[in-house]
């Protein structure tokens, strides 16, 4: 219970350059002080797009039994702790992704339109022209009740123009949020530059001058804003008070280990550019980024996130896990065997690294008692199936979370052949506060989810 004192949910930490936004508190929810018997307001729902590329290997992704007694299979295993949370969705389409008369040029087209659910144009020049997606429907339409109408984020940095894919703009394969029909948003792939842009000020030329300060006196963020916390903290109850201790400790934990990775020891030499923030630990990237949506959903910076693993094509080695090959040249595995595990491995590794950012969403706490989980919706997936055939058709497709109760999880469901992969998002649509009658190429709601 609060100490008698109401807070507006945009209330901020505030110090030079510096403006953290607060985890829900009690203390935001003016019923608190009026009733007899207090209440607390309903949190808000949160939607979350993950991308891997290349498809995956289906024969240890699919679960063999329907309805809620299925088995997580190899592939999905590290999910587990999650299996209440977790719905797996087979047989949906992305008919878009497809030729359709277009040729060559399945990646491209299955980042694409993925979140679009419309053909992108084959050029590999100017005039690219996908769709808005459906993480920037919900950007456009409820963006303005939080700081950042959207966040992307992703692994792997991309062109935005030239031939990447059979006669396809990079735009294409580099992007999965798209503002308009020919404005992909291009994802951010530098840990360091998320974290400033989520918790600097507004005023660019202080938030500059604040970083520079830290850096030179090797000082946390939170110094900034430490004398405005400690009077807030003395004001709050007890469960706001813990719920802010957990949220500013897992903040600078992430800061921590950001400029751990960036540290460098002695001066640079003139003309040296400063480091990039970005780990050479391809796992210790993908855990940063995933910290980093955890806390823009924890302080309520922004309601919709995408991110990406990795581009689509992208031919990343695995050395992590000790796979030298690339990972797309795997991906034409013609049923070979050793190529087929190898696969499996990565698919795995991805999940490893999603079950860690689930984790972090299931153990935050809402004002209302309930997880931050319970009140998100994530899909997780792939514009293609098997990567051997780039077939569009029976994805590879997960949606963890409850939608605040608006998702009865716990399931495994299959739809019939061919059925749109943007009915899906159509009924997401809605439960976010965004009805739409149709969206890409969309023939209805997608059944069952309750």
């Amino acid at each position: 219970m609060t100490k008698n004192l109401l807070l507006d949910r945009r209330t901020l930490l505030k110090g030079l350059g510096v403006s953290i936004a607060l985890p829900a508190l009690e203390a935001m929810t003016p019923s608190l002080l009026q009733a007899s018997t207090p209440t607390v307001a309903t949190p808000p729902r949160r939607m979350a797009f993950v991308y891997v590329p290349n498809g995956v290997n289906m024969n240890t992704w699919t679960p063999t039994t329907l309805g809620t007694n299925f088995q997580l299979p190899a592939t999905l295993e590290p999910l587990t702790p999650f299996r209440q949370h977790l719905t797996v969705l087979s047989g949906l389409t992305c008919d878009k992704a497809r030729a359709n008369g277009d040729g060559p040029g399945d990646h491209a087209r299955a980042m694409s339109a993925f979140l679009t659910g419309r053909q992108p144009r084959k050029t590999s020049g100017a005039d690219i022209r996908a769709g808005v997606s459906v993480d920037q429907v919900v950007a456009q339409r409820r963006g303005s009740e939080t700081r950042f109408p959207s966040l992307e984020i992703g692994c792997e940095g991309g062109r935005q123009a030239g031939n990447c894919d059979s006669g396809y703009s990079c735009a294409y394969s580099s992007n999965l949020s798209w503002r308009s029909e020919s404005t992909p948003v291009p994802k951010e792939v530098n840990p360091r530059s998320v974290f400033d842009r989520l918790f600097s000020g507004p005023v660019a030329g202080e938030a500059e001058q604040a970083r520079l300060r830290r850096e030179r006196y090797n000082q946390s963020i939170l110094d900034f804003v430490n004398e405005d916390a400690n009077q807030l903290m003395n004001r709050l109850g007890a469960n706001d008070q813990r719920r802010m201790d957990e949220y500013l400790t897992s903040l600078r934990e992430v800061e921590r280990r950001i400029t751990q990775n960036t540290a460098t020891q002695g001066t640079l030499r003139p003309g040296t550019q400063r480091p990039t923030g970005i780990p050479q630990d391809y796992g210790q990237h993908m855990r940063l980024m995933g910290d980093l949506l955890a806390l823009a959903f924890q302080a309520d910076l922004t309601r919709v996130a995408t991110f990406v693993f990795a581009n689509e094509g992208s031919n990343r080695n695995y050395r992590v896990i000790n796979i030298p090959d690339g990972h797309h040249d795997l991906s034409h595995h013609q049923n070979n065997a050793e190529k087929l595990d190898k696969i499996h491995r990565i698919n795995r590794f991805h999940m490893t690294q999603f079950a860690y950012m689930l984790d972090k969403l299931r153990t935050v706490r809402e004002a209302d008692g309930s997880a931050l989980l319970d009140n998100c919706m994530i899909v997780y997936g792939s514009g293609n199936g098997d990567g051997n055939r780039h077939n569009h058709d029976d994805l590879p497709l997960l949606l963890v979370g409850g939608g605040g109760g608006s998702i009865t999880p716990g399931r495994h469901l299959r739809y019939p052949r061919n059925t749109p992969l943007s009915n899906l998002y159509v009924s997401l649509l809605e439960r976010m506060g965004c009805p739409v009658a149709s969206f890409g190429d969309s023939t209805g709601r997608l059944p069952g989810l309750t």
